[in-house]
């Protein structure tokens, strides 16, 4: 999808996906010191947001530029940029590279991962959440195609020269008309090492 596409359905709500933090993201990241954080496809940069107001000096980078003028409208501590992820680079390192349901082909995810993983300081961590392929038969909502769906052990794969903390199919309540249902998420977690080469 283009970011003309993305402009106009953010234009079609008020506000089109929660202001609150991710659960996961808001659970695991909570207890974290706050460090130097970018956040890919940050849409209107809840989870930027929220981390900033925890101390972390945050990046967020969409290709939307309706979804990233609503991040400025909310906050000026988040650093929000307009840029597609799949080219953009950045002229830093980060502590945190939040990737959070950006739903993309392998053959697009998969290449940027590996490169955001080059970005981390030594024990910097990359956080993954995104809608998992057993979402169709098994979960709630999200995206219905498979090619888009994320799968744990394809996720780690491009994680390699990283150490894994966390990866897994997690269930995330969803509240309908009908009471709570769940979607399933894959969660992935890796660290850079903490350790430099020597010299």
């Amino acid at each position: 999808m283009e970011s003309g596409s993305w402009d106009e359905r953010y234009r079609s709500a008020d506000q089109l996906w929660s202001a609150k933090p991710n659960l996961f993201v808001a659970d695991r990241l909570d207890p974290a010191p706050p460090g130097v954080g970018l956040d890919l496809a940050s849409g209107e940069g809840r989870n930027a947001i929220w981390l900033s107001e925890l101390g972390w000096t945050m990046t967020a980078v969409d290709f939307s530029e309706v979804a990233v003028e609503r991040g400025r409208a909310v906050s000026d501590a988040v650093n929000f940029v307009v840029g597609d992820v799949l080219t953009w680079e950045p002229s830093a390192t980060f502590d945190l590279v939040l990737i959070a349901y950006l739903q993309l082909p392998e053959d697009q995810l998969g290449p940027l991962v590996e490169r955001a993983s080059g970005w981390l300081e030594p024990g910097g961590e990359v956080f993954m959440i995104g809608h998992d392929r057993s979402n169709i038969e098994d979960g709630y909502g999200g995206p219905q195609v498979p090619e888009i769906l994320w799968d744990v052990e394809s996720i780690k794969l491009w994680l390699s020269g990283l150490t894994v903390i966390e990866a897994q199919v997690v269930r995330r309540p969803v509240e309908t008309d009908d009471g709570v249902v769940f979607a399933r998420d894959t969660l992935v977690r890796a660290r850079a090492s903490s350790r430099t080469a020597p010299v």
